[in-house]
C-alpha cells in the first residue's frame, strides 16, 4: 500500500459516545468480522482487557488495522474517560485525522471540548460524526447547534439525517445530493430527496457550496459568474479548507445498526489527509532539530508510541514509520537504551489479533514483538542517525496510593510488575522508598490507579495492600538552646569517652544544616570535630520529638573533653547526637508540613468555586491569570495534606472541567 492510501484515523470523544461501537461497525462494514461485538457484553474487537470488559468501557488506546476501497485505514480507538486522557493524546500526536464522536441525545460533552482543544493545539485536522441519532430524544438539530457555539462558524454538516430516533433510516450528502437509506442493512443510493426533507437539504446544500468555494478563489469567480461547480471540484475544495483547518465536517449516523458508517468511511478515505500530506515531524538530532517528511525512501524512522503486555506473545510494540521503508529483521538503533533491536517480526493489528508482514511504507502503523528492550515513546532509528522523536506531554499524575505486597515473596515481583506497568503507561509513576518507606504509586485519578492494581493480580499475580500515601513531614528546632552531650561507656579494657558542649539556633526555611566549631584549646581533637557534627546530623535524619526528620538548624561546637585513650570517632558522634537530644528535650520542636506550589485552571464561570474550595484547604491565593479560550488559572499555595483527595474533588466540583498541576513548593509550619 502506498503511502499516498493511507489513512491514520484516530476516534476520540467523551466516554460513552459510541467510539468503540463505531470501530466495530466500521469492522463490520469492512468485512474484518462477521459480527459485530457490543460493549456491554465485553465482546468487541478493540476492548480486549478483563479490566475493559469488567468495567464495559476502553480503558487503553486500541488499533485495527483494515483495508477499505483500495486504502488502509489504521483506526486508533481511544478511551473516554478522563483518566485515561494519555492514551487519547498519544492517538492524536499520531493520527493524521481526528474523527470526534458525539453524542446525539447528549450533545457536546466535556471531555469533547478538551480534547478538540488538544486537537487544536496540535493544529490537527478534525471532523466530527454525531452518532446514536436512532435513539430516543436524539437531535441532530440540537446537536449541532451546540458543536457551533463551542467551536465556531467552521462547522460544516456535509450530511443531513433522513428521520430521527425510531424514523432514522439514511442520510441525505449534501455535496451530491443524494440519499443513502439502510432499511435492509445495507446502503441504497437514491437521487431523490425525500419530500419532507427537500427544502432543508436544498438550502443547506447551497450554504454549503458557498462556504466551500470561497476556500479557492477561482472557483469563487465562477461561482459568482453563475456556474455550477461539479462535485469533484467542490469535494477538493471541502478537502482543502479541511487540511487548513478552516472547515470542520460534520457527519451523522447510527455505530450501532451501522447506518451511515461506510459513508464515514468513505469520506476518511476522499477526503482526510494521508501521511505525505501533514507537516513534517520535527525530531531531535543533538541539539538540532531537524524536520523528517513521509516518504519511503531511505533509511526507516519509527516511533514507538504504545507498548502493551499480550498475554500470549508478551510485549506489543505499536509502532508508526516516519519515514523510510521498515522491512522484517531490519536493525535499529534505540538511542534511549543505546542498543539496537531487530525487527524478528513486523504484524498486521487488528485488536489481540495479528498477522505476520514482510514490510511497512512510510506513514504506516504495524505491531512488533520480541524487541528486547522498548518502551513507549521511544525512538527507533537507523544506525548512525541519532534522532529523537520529542515525547508526548501527558498530564502530571496527581493521585496516589502506596502499595505493599501481601507477601514478602512477592516483593521483588511488585517491583518488576510496576516497572512494566509504567513502561506501557508512562502516565503512571513509581516512587520507591524515600523517607516515607513507601512505594507510591500515582496516575491521572482514582480509576486509572484501580485499573493498574487490578492488572497487577491478574497479569503478574501480586496482590498487594493499599494506604494512604504519608505526608512528609519535617521538623525544626522551636528556639536555641545550648547543651552538653556526654557519653561516657566503661566496661573494662578500652572503653569510651566524648563530650560535646553544642551551641544549636534554628535557621531560616530551607536553609539546611551548618556546622561550626569555634571550640578552642584542643578540647576535643581536630580530627574528632568532624564526628560531633556528624552525630547531629544523623540525629536529625532519624527525627525530633515527634519523629519527623529536623532541618534548618546550625550546630556550633563551643567546648567540649576528651580521653586519651577512651575518645574516639564513635564516642564524640554520640556525643553529639545527645546535646542535640538534650536540646530538644528543652525548648522543643515545630512540626514543618511540605507546601505545593499549585495552578488550577478551570472554565471562568467556576473561578470563584475553587478560590473558596482552594481557602477551606488552608490554601493562599497568590494569583489568577488569563488561560484563553474562555479559562483562568488560579494559582495557590496549599498544603500537602490538603491535596491527597484534590483530583477526585476537583474533577467533582468542575463536572471535569478543571485541571491542575503541583510541585513541591517550601516547607513551612503547620496550622
Amino acid at each position: 500500500m502506498d503511502s499516498e492510501r493511507i489513512r491514520n484515523v484516530a476516534l476520540v470523544g467523551h466516554q460513552g459516545n459510541g467510539k468503540t461501537t463505531l470501530a466495530e461497525a466500521m469492522l463490520y462494514r469492512a468485512g474484518v468480522i462477521t459480527r459485530p461485538g457490543r460493549v456491554e457484553n465485553g465482546n468487541t474487537t478493540l476492548d480486549t482487557a478483563p479490566e475493559e470488559r469488567d468495567r464495559n468501557q476502553s480503558l487503553t488506546l486500541g488499533l485495527a488495522s483494515f483495508e477499505w476501497n483500495a486504502h488502509r485505514i489504521n483506526l486508533l480507538d481511544t478511551p473516554g474517560y478522563a483518566d485515561f486522557a494519555g492514551d487519547a493524546l498519544t492517538a492524536l500526536r499520531v493520527a493524521d485525522v481526528a474523527v470526534f464522536v458525539v453524542d446525539g441525545v447528549s450533545g457536546l460533552q466535556v471531555n469533547d471540548e478538551l480534547l478538540w482543544k488538544a486537537a487544536a493545539d496540535l493544529a490537527k485536522p478534525r471532523l466530527l460524526f454525531i452518532n446514536k441519532l436512532d435513539k430516543e430524544r436524539a437531535s441532530f438539530d440540537r446537536t449541532l447547534a451546540g458543536i457551533r457555539d463551542h467551536f465556531g462558524s467552521g462547522v460544516e454538516p456535509v450530511e443531513l439525517p433522513v428521520g430521527e430516533a425510531a424514523t432514522f433510516t439514511g442520510v441525505a450528502d449534501l455535496l451530491t445530493d443524494h440519499v443513502f437509506l439502510y432499511d435492509t442493512g445495507t446502503a441504497v443510493e437514491k437521487d431523490d430527496v425525500p419530500a419532507d426533507l427537500a427544502e432543508l437539504e436544498h438550502t443547506e446544500h447551497e450554504h454549503l457550496v458557498e462556504d466551500v468555494v470561497e476556500i479557492e478563489d477561482d472557483l469563487l469567480a465562477r461561482y459568482l459568474d453563475g456556474e455550477e461547480i461539479s462535485v469533484d471540484e467542490l469535494e477538493h475544495a471541502l478537502r482543502t479548507g479541511f487540511l487548513r483547518g478552516d472547515l470542520w465536517p460534520v457527519l451523522c449516523g447510527s455505530a450501532a445498526d451501522a447506518i451511515a458508517v461506510d459513508r464515514l468511511l468513505e469520506f476518511v478515505c476522499h477526503v482526510a489527509p494521508s501521511p505525505p500530506d501533514v507537516p513534517a515531524v520535527e525530531v531531535h538530532s543533538g541539539d538540532t532539530v531537524v524536520e523528517v517528511g513521509c516518504t519511503a525512501a531511505g533509511e526507516p524512522l519509527t516511533y514507538v508510541f504504545k507498548t502493551q503486555t499480550d498475554d500470549y506473545v508478551g510485549q506489543v510494540a505499536f509502532l508508526k514509520v516516519l519515514t523510510g521503508t521498515l522491512r522484517a529483521d531490519d536493525v535499529l538503533h534505540n538511542p534511549r537504551t543505546g542498543g539496537k533491536e531487530r525487527m524478528h517480526n513486523l504484524l498486521r493489528v487488528v485488536g489481540n489479533k495479528y498477522t505476520a508482514i514482510d514490510s511497512a511504507v512510510a506513514g504506516d502503523i504495524v505491531g512488533a514483538i520480541k524487541l528486547s528492550a522498548v518502551a513507549t515513546g521511544d525512538t527507533l532509528s537507523a544506525n548512525g542517525t541519532p534522532f529523537v522523536v520529542p515525547p508526548v506531554p501527558h498530564p502530571q499524575p496527581v493521585h496516589g496510593i502506596a502499595v505493599n505486597a501481601q507477601r514478602a515473596s512477592d516483593e521483588d515481583k511488585l517491583a518488576t510488575a510496576l516497572a512494566e506497568l509504567v513502561s506501557d503507561d508512562p502516565t503512571l509513576h513509581v516512587v520507591r522508598g524515600g523517607e516515607t518507606g513507601q512505594t507510591v504509586l500515582r496516575g491521572a485519578g482514582e480509576v486509572h490507579v484501580q485499573v493498574a492494581l487490578a492488572k497487577l493480580k491478574r497479569r503478574y499475580g501480586v496482590t498487594v495492600d493499599t494506604e494512604p500515601v504519608k505526608i512528609a513531614y519535617r521538623e525544626a528546632l522551636r528556639g536555641p538552646a545550648q547543651t552538653e552531650g556526654r557519653h561516657k561507656k566503661q566496661s573494662g579494657g578500652h572503653g569510651q569517652f566524648g563530650v560535646a558542649v553544642v551551641r544549636f539556633e534554628p535557621l531560616e526555611r530551607n536553609a539546611g544544616f551548618e556546622f561550626v566549631d569555634e571550640s578552642k584549646g584542643g578540647v576535643v581533637p581536630k580530627s574528632l570535630i568532624p564526628a560531633v557534627g556528624r552525630g547531629i546530623s544523623e540525629s536529625m535524619e532519624r527525627g525530633g520529638s515527634h519523629g519527623y526528620p529536623m532541618v534548618d538548624l546550625r550546630a556550633v561546637l563551643l567546648d567540649g573533653k576528651h580521653h586519651s585513650v577512651d575518645s574516639d570517632e564513635f564516642s564524640f558522634r554520640m556525643a553529639g547526637a545527645l546535646a542535640l537530644k538534650a536540646a530538644i528535650d528543652k525548648v522543643g520542636t515545630l512540626v514543618l508540613e511540605p507546601i505545593d506550589h499549585v495552578e488550577v485552571t478551570v472554565p471562568h464561570e467556576l473561578q470563584g468555586d475553587v478560590l473558596a474550595d482552594l481557602s477551606r484547604r488552608n490554601g493562599q491565593i497568590e494569583g489568577t491569570e488569563d488561560a484563553g479560550s474562555g479559562e483562568v488559572t488560579v494559582i495557590a499555595s496549599v498544603p500537602e495534606s490538603e491535596l491527597v483527595d484534590y483530583a477526585i474533588a476537583l474533577r467533582s466540583m468542575t463536572h471535569g472541567r478543571g485541571r491542575f498541576t503541583l510541585v513541591f513548593s517550601r516547607y513551612q509550619e503547620s496550622r
